[in-house]
């Protein structure tokens, strides 16, 4: 891996079932290389996939096999920005029908405890209006919800 900064993320033994799924679910998403303890270690032994490069949407990462210590929580996440309700629910169904947990709001996890944010731009749009009565409608809208429907945002918004 080339990058100066990268995220690394953590599994219990399935990085490379994480990054192949990502791959295989968003564009300019890849897997670049997969390396092999070269000794056992705590969570695994000589030979076992120990790390995995890959992007996601073009954000360099590292999967690292670590074991069961560490899980993920919501205060990382990665934020995807969709154009349309079929992209939003493209990516909402694959990540939540692959094991994956609903949340609100546009949030959710996939099997590996990775927090999304599948966020249509018109939800975004709407919650940057120059109007604060508008920007409200538009945010009581979306509490409502788990998946963002645009079309009650756009609703929302034009009251």
């Amino acid at each position: 891996m080339t990058a100066k900064n990268l995220v690394c993320l953590w599994y219990d033994g399935d990085a490379a079932a994480a990054a192949a799924f990502y791959a295989a679910t968003f564009p300019d998403t890849r897997v670049t290389g997969t390396h092999r303890a070269p000794g056992d270690y705590p969570d695994g032994k000589r030979g076992d996939v120990l790390t995995v490069e890959f992007t996601v949407m073009g954000i360099p990462c590292i999967g690292i096999n670590g074991g069961p210590q560490f899980r993920h929580s919501e205060a990382f996440s990665f934020q995807v920005v969709t154009d349309s309700q079929e992209e939003t629910d493209r990516y909402w169904h694959a990540i939540v029908g692959n094991g994956g947990q609903e949340s609100q709001c546009g949030w959710c996890k996939d099997r590996w405890g990775i927090s999304w944010q599948i966020t249509p731009r018109a939800l975004t749009e709407a919650m940057a209006d120059l109007d604060a009565a508008t920007r409200k409608r538009a945010f009581a809208a979306m509490m409502t919800m788990k998946k963002i429907d645009i079309a009650a945002i756009e609703a929302a918004r034009k009251g």
